[in-house]
């Protein structure tokens, strides 16, 4: 079992964890070593990690040593222990994308920022829980189970990301990944008091991917700070040409965020996106997150975009990537997938042609006036998740207050409605409820600027402190 001194090391920045590497005080394989007794510690009761070769890791870390040893050049992440998404191909590594149809399945190749992070001196220690296909955010499948909050184990960590969000909140890991449609980066890195980056579409490359022209999900980073976020950001980014909508702009920049000494930004506040409905608890907290800005010198305004028609939008939208991905999949497996899942993917027949001409202009109008937005502001922010963490065994919210959700995902417009912008976000610890369990801020930065969005979210992180302020169980 982990020592007290093990636990404290493991929940240390990425980036302060990789110095010490690098500066010889610390090694990869007692990094590594500390990583898992913390796995060993949480995850048979959180379920953040489901396939787990601690073996081949420490065989891993004792390399990455030797070749430190020798002088060898070394990566932005050597020697930090990873997990990845169950959706991202490892090869040799079981990927299952959470589905028993998948249960055995060991892919030949890697994923494009699986074998990024590798060649950037990752450790990669495993797997991380998700809903089926990610459908969904709230991490439970029927093959590995539901995924707990660690704040809370009777309540759920959120999704689709979930189970690297717990493995970041708990030190199983120094850095993680996770895709991002309508909230699977943001929304569990609210409910886990982490941070998760939903990048612009192109920045991270997805490589490989049956919808390589898709523009609802994106892969990101996620880690315990926003300078974490960033380091992963600078080596998963950059062009790949396999990927047609990939960005040309190398990721490097990224790893280096300069300290914002004065924050006068504008920031344009959007408590409810245009009359979604909120929890109070979670309205109170993300009402202390502006006025902590404004009481940083920043000017903040009741402001937003015209979210009319987007809630409708996205259900197409979504609806046409689900089916364009599984269809094939419902016809030869229908019995093994979820009801929700099934749902999705049957949903595009319900929509004409019109419907979907209807959604292309509600998403071309919601970019063109989030763009006019940020021409008068800096920023615009809102809370992540509409609720706070909701009990596990409760696939979904049906309702919030008086209001009922309809669908399994309405829950998370406040997330959704943000992604069809096309704009970056990211989910940072804003604070907690009076149960004490994490709110995130979800602020939303100029299209294709995620250094500046970062730069921002790191000097509210500052001033906040709200990721160390809790541990947590």
């Amino acid at each position: 079992m982990p020592t007290e001194q093990d636990q404290d090391l493991v929940m240390q920045p990425a980036w302060w964890l990789a110095a010490q590497i690098r500066g010889g005080e610390l090694s990869a394989r007692e990094l590594t070593q500390a990583c898992l007794g913390q796995v060993q510690r949480h995850n048979p009761s959180l379920n953040a990690l489901v396939t787990l070769d601690a073996e081949a890791a420490l065989q891993r870390a004792a390399q990455a040593d030797e070749y430190q040893a020798r002088g060898g050049q070394l990566g932005a992440l050597h020697g930090l222990p990873v997990a990845h998404k169950d959706s991202f191909p490892t090869a040799g590594m079981r990927t299952t994308w959470g589905s028993t149809v998948y249960a055995e399945h060991v892919p030949s190749q890697d994923a494009l920022i699986v074998r990024r992070q590798a060649e950037a001196g990752a450790i990669l220690l495993g797997k991380s829980n998700l809903p089926e296909f990610g459908a969904g955010s709230q991490t439970f499948n029927q093959l590995f189970g539901a995924t707990l909050n660690p704040y809370e184990p009777s309540l759920t960590c959120g999704g689709s990301s979930g189970g690297s969000a717990v493995a970041l909140a708990t030190g199983m890991v120094a850095l993680a990944d996770g895709t991002d449609m309508g909230g699977s980066l943001r929304n569990p890195a609210s409910f886990c008091n982490i941070v998760g980056l939903r990048p612009s579409i192109g920045r991270v490359p997805n490589w490989p991917n049956s919808n390589s022209f898709g523009q609802l999900t994106v892969a990101g980073p996620m880690g315990r700070c926003v300078a974490d976020v960033a380091l992963l950001l600078s080596v998963i980014a950059g062009p790949d040409r396999r990927d047609p909508l990939s960005l040309q702009e190398s990721g490097e920049g990224f790893a280096s965020l300069p300290a914002l000494p004065v924050c006068s930004a504008r920031v344009a506040y959007s408590p409810d996106l245009g009359g979604l409905p909120v929890d109070p608890q979670v309205r109170a907290v993300i009402d202390a997150g502006a006025q902590r800005l404004a009481a940083l010198g920043c000017s903040v305004e009741h402001a937003e975009p015209s979210f009319a028609g987007a809630g409708q939008a996205f259900q197409v939208l979504r609806a046409l990537t689900y089916a364009s991905g599984y269809a094939s999949l419902l016809e030869s497996h229908r019995g093994q997938l979820k009801d929700t899942l099934v749902w999705n993917i049957e949903l595009v027949k319900s929509f004409s042609a019109e419907q979907v001409i209807a959604a292309e202009q509600v998403r071309a109008r919601l970019f063109r006036e989030t763009q006019q937005l940020l021409e008068t502001y800096d920023f615009l922010i809102a809370p992540v998740s509409q609720v706070p963490p909701f009990p596990v065994q409760q696939a979904y919210v049906e309702r919030i207050g008086d209001e009922p959700m309809h669908t399994y995902i309405d829950w998370m417009q406040s997330c959704s409605f943000i992604t069809l912008t096309g704009h970056p976000s990211i989910s940072v610890p804003c604070g907690f409820t009076a149960e004490g369990l994490p709110v995130g801020l979800q602020i939303v930065g100029r299209y294709r600027d995620e250094r500046s969005l970062l730069q921002f979210a790191q000097r509210f992180e500052t001033a906040s402190r709200v990721h160390t302020a809790r541990r947590p169980i």
